[in-house]
Order: structure tokens, then sequence, then C-alpha cells
């Protein structure tokens, strides 16, 4: 089979698994009360904005790395009895895809928790884990990623466009951490409107395969094509108004598992630019408080920065469908730089 055939047909299934079990899902979220809690201690702007949305499912992350896994161990499981279009379309392999979709699950997982928690408003302010927690578990998720890489792959390798690879030396465990924390973090920070994470995620997905793809990383490819036909259908339910939340099962797990396709690709000096929403919205964040810290006075009404222009008058929609366009614009220029740089 041609890989772009196997490449279309794996995300067409995708999507169409997740967006006919979506009404399951959401069933179940609504039978159980599984709500999004609004937090307003120190976010009164948020809480003015966004306080209506209280008990809106939250979680729905669950679609997308649900709907992955289920299509990689399937696919599998047929190819150990089946030949042909079977086998064909199975995914899995040890030095491609085994990583990334462990990193998918397992970071899934403490998302998982970390909603529950905010869910019955148990942690710190009743809104499940700290942020110093949770950089905390991205840490280590990120620690064992960086050892996989450096001392069972033997990888020590950066590339820089147009510049060519530069070994790092043991410095690839640090800078290594360093991006996936900053993803997941980033990721977390993102996941604030209707819609915008899962677009923002799409676009780079979608980036990160392609890159992939010219590389000759088909299962790889595969893998980001699973996860871009989920979001499609993730989206379809999740724009405004939300049926469901993505939560920090969705954000989390996509976060770090961005890093990880970026580091297996050796696009770590592009993901700024084809994440830039995320770094866009993690900066702001960082910038507003150590303004507050050191200036003692704000620079942006709310951030993450996408509820600055909310508290400047910008609806909600508007908002989302901009950073759409500038994630989707400059998604394509660092996939552009990254197939002429090589």
């Amino acid at each position: 089979m041609p890989e772009v055939t196997r490449l279309l047909i794996l995300t067409s299934v995708s999507f169409l698994v997740a967006f006919f079990l979506t009404p399951l899902l959401t069933h179940f979220l609504f039978k159980y009360r599984l709500g999004k809690q609004i937090r307003t201690e120190g976010a009164p702007v948020f809480a003015k904005i966004h306080g209506s949305k209280e008990g809106t499912p939250t979680m729905g992350g669950i679609l997308i790395w649900g709907v992955t896994l289920i299509l990689a161990l399937g696919f599998w499981i047929l190819s150990l009895f089946f030949d042909g279009i079977f086998a064909d379309l199975n995914f899995l392999s040890r030095s491609q895809t085994f990583l990334p979709l462990g990193a998918l699950i397992f970071s899934a997982i403490f998302g998982f928790m970390d909603d529950l928690l905010g869910i019955f408003r148990i942690g710190p302010k009743g809104g499940g884990l700290s942020m110093k927690y949770k950089i905390a578990l991205y840490t280590a998720i990120a620690a064992i990623g960086a050892y996989w890489f450096y001392f069972k792959l033997e990888w020590d390798i950066f590339y820089v466009p147009f510049l060519g690879n530069f070994s790092v030396g043991f410095w690839y465990l640090p800078i290594f951490i360093f991006i996936i924390v900053a993803t997941a973090f980033s990721a977390n920070e993102t996941d604030g409107l209707d819609g915008l994470a899962g677009g923002v995620f799409l676009f780079a997905f979608a980036a990160l395969g392609a890159l992939a793809f010219t590389q000759g990383h088909y299962d790889l490819a595969a893998f980001t094509g699973v996860i871009v036909g989920a979001l499609l259908a993730f989206l379809w339910f999740n724009i405004y108004p939300a049926r469901f939340f993505m939560g920090d099962t969705g954000a989390m797990s996509l976060g770090v598992t961005l890093g990880i396709v970026a580091m297996l690709t050796n696009a770590a000096m592009l993901l700024p630019l084809i994440a830039f929403i995320l770094v866009l919205e993690s900066g702001s964040v960082i910038v507003q408080t150590l303004s507050k810290k050191f200036r003692g006075k704000k620079i942006f009404l709310s951030t993450p920065i996408h509820h600055h222009f909310e508290a400047m008058g910008w609806p909600e929609t508007k908002v989302t469908m901009r950073f759409w366009i500038i994630s989707a614009v400059s998604a394509a220029i660092g996939l552009i730089i990254g197939l002429l740089g090589k």
C-alpha cells in the first residue's frame, strides 16, 4: 500500500471512530456530572468572563488519546492474525512509535487524575494540582524520555536548519527535559477557550507529521495522522459553544507528545515556530508573573494572553479564530524552513 494512502486511511478512520464515540463519552460525562469547576481566587477577570461555563463536562481529551490507543493496539493485534490491509495499517513500531505512544498514555493518566481532583475540588484552592506539582510531573515524564533518547537510542544531536547537526553530548539531557516541560506547560496554558488548544495542536501535529513523512518515518507520520484525525472529531464538538472541554488529560498528554515527536523528527529548533501560539501563551504568563513580582503591576489585563484579548472586549470566537490563523501560518512557515533547511 502506498504510504500516502496508508496515512489518509488511518487519519480518516481515526476521525470516524472518534466522531462516533463522542456521543458515548459526552453521555458518560454528563451522567456522572464530571464538569469543569471555575476557579475564582486570584483570577477575577477570568471568573467574570467564563463563570457561565462552570459545569461543562471536561476530560474530553480522553477521546483523542483513547482513539489513538485503540487504533494502535487494534491494528497491531489484527496484523498478528491477518496479512494484507491490516498489516499495512499497523503503525506500532519499537523504533518510531513506542515512545510517543507511551508518553501520550502515561501523561494522559496523570492529566486524568488532575482533572478528577479539579472536578471534586481537591487540592490547592480546590482546583486540582498546583502548577508547581504539574511541572514536577512534566519533569519526571521528560526525564524518562531523555534517558531513553540519550542512553537507549544514543542520540545527542540537535539539528539547526541551514547550519546542520550539532553534537551536544550530555547537555542533550537537560535540553530535552526543558523542551518537553516547556511544551507541556504551554499546552496547559493554551487550553482556555472553546476550540483553541485543539486547533493549535491540529496544525502543530500536522506540520510535524509532514516532516516525519519526508524523513521516511512513516509509522511516526501515521501516528501523528491518527492524532490529527481524532483532533478533527474533537474540534467538531469542542468549538464554541463547547460540548465538552479537553481537560488536563488531553492538554498534558498532547503537550508532552508534541515535544517527543519534535525530538524524534529532530525539529526541536523549529518547535517555537510550529507551535508559536503555545510559546505566546506561556510567555505571557511568565512575563505577567515577573512583572507583578518585581514591578508590582500587570502588563496584561489577564493571562494567558487569550484572556487579555477577551478582557479587551474581543468575542471568544474571534480570539480563537485569529489564533488558529496564526497557528496555521506559523506551522506552515516552520514546515517550509524544515524542508528547505535540510
